[in-house]
């Protein structure tokens, strides 16, 4: 079990969580359900006790995607947050976590919506980090207007405007 309490939330902010004492059973799904449910090709989660999550901001909405459990998410913003199945089984999504890099999946599955060429993607050509070349200013004008949550917690968000 982990000893430091997880923190994490979505991308603007109306939705927080603390978890006091996660697993460290983080893993990937590639089924068809996880792909519609994040928008993406996987879903990245770490498996959690079900009464060990307390929202500090807010409450995620809902989405019953089958008949055993539903999908969490913050309804201002979409952000993809948990699965909370009927049966026990609760997840968090390892991209909302305040510190996503400490969890690296253990496990894969549901394999049979594994995208064919999933295992070549470290073979695609990197083209650095985004900040510089023909992009920068395009970069820095997002930095300027960034409405982000950051990654930790914060008494009042978003914070006030300046004038």
């Amino acid at each position: 079990m982990s000893a430091v309490p997880l923190t994490g939330g979505c991308q603007c902010g109306a939705v927080r969580y603390s978890i006091a004492d996660a697993g460290e059973e983080a893993f990937l799904c590639h089924c068809r359900m996880c792909q519609k449910a994040m928008g993406n090709l996987f879903s990245a989660m770490i498996m959690v006790p079900t009464d060990s999550i307390t929202w500090t901001r807010g409450q995620p909405a809902t989405f019953r995607s089958s008949g055993s459990g539903q999908r969490g998410f913050c309804a201002a913003c979409g952000t993809p947050l948990c699965y909370i199945g009927d049966y026990g089984h609760r997840v968090i999504t390892i991209g909302s976590l305040d510190h996503p890099e400490r969890h690296k999946p253990k496990t894969q599955d549901g394999l049979q919506g594994r995208m064919p060429w999933f295992v070549e993607l470290t073979s695609i050509p990197e083209e650095g980090e985004t900040g510089g070349g023909p992009d920068a200013e395009w970069v820095v004008a997002i930095r300027r207007s960034n409405r982000q949550h950051p990654d930790h917690d914060t008494e009042i968000w978003p914070p006030e405007e300046k004038s």
